[in-house]
């Protein structure tokens, strides 16, 4: 029989205790990054077409479907936008959901010489009839086959629609998806427009700092426009093919 000094024998209990205690370590380590980053996921809300409805009220409208993840609009001819009197119709869709701040993401596929936007604190209110009258927007965009892409670097893609203009166009190519996040902070009065890993734009979300920054726009002087520090979020019909997907949003 083999004796081992007891020396020797403490420095192996000794070295083979602190493994024991680094592998708990290392396995307590990896379950709290673990923990977190689920957590971290399960902040985040996925919005599919079930998430949406149309504006003011009602189904989704045929125009729009879901495949494999990805949400398309085709615009409908010129017969189908006609109601029942005659008049004009326009299908955009908003969030079931009201939503105050936050951090949205989603990509966007824009068809050549196409246009929409993304826009938040929406009002449904009967008297307005579109989406935009209330919602500030980010303008998706063909930069440079559709005319407003030659109206203004406010109205390209990525600004904050006729008041902050984008610092550099990062777009890809059309037929290529674009990656847009856009965080809206009422407690800080902040809001960022971020395309393809690109800080593009930033600006007030409300409040006095908004108000001046309406000045000279279009929106100056309409009434209640982006007031709403709560609201639905809107995907535009603007009468061209686009696709979202991989939206998602997380509350702040």
């Amino acid at each position: 029989m083999k004796y081992i000094p007891l020396v020797t024998l403490a420095l192996l209990l000794t070295v083979g205790c602190k493994q024991k205690q680094k592998q708990i370590e290392n396995t307590k380590e990896v379950t709290e990054r673990v923990s977190a980053e689920m957590k971290k996921q399960e902040s985040w809300q996925h919005l599919s077409l079930s998430d949406w409805q149309s504006f003011g009220g009602g189904e989704v409208p045929k125009f729009w479907s879901e495949k494999d993840g990805e949400i398309l609009f085709h615009p409908p001819m010129a017969e189908e936008r006609k109601d029942e009197n005659g008049n004009r119709q326009s299908f955009n869709i908003i969030s079931k959901e009201n939503f105050s701040s936050f951090i949205l993401s989603l990509e966007w596929k824009i068809s050549e010489a196409g246009n929409s936007g993304i826009m938040w604190g929406v009002s449904e209110d009967e008297k307005y009839v579109e989406p935009y009258q209330t919602g500030l927007e980010i303008q998706v965009l063909d930069n440079d086959k559709h005319p407003d892409g030659k109206n203004g670097t406010s109205h390209q893609a990525g600004a904050l629609y006729d008041l902050v203009s984008p610092s550099e166009d990062v777009t890809k190519p059309i037929g290529e998806w674009n990656l847009a996040v856009i965080t809206i902070n009422h407690k800080t009065n902040m809001g960022t427009s971020l395309l393809n890993g690109v800080e593009v734009a930033t600006f007030p979300v409300g409040g006095e700092a908004l108000q001046e920054l309406l000045i000279g726009s279009k929106f100056e002087s309409w009434d209640n426009f982006g007031t709403f520090t709560s609201g639905k979020l809107a995907l535009q019909d603007h009468n061209d093919v686009v696709s979202f997907r991989n939206i998602k949003i997380k509350k702040l």
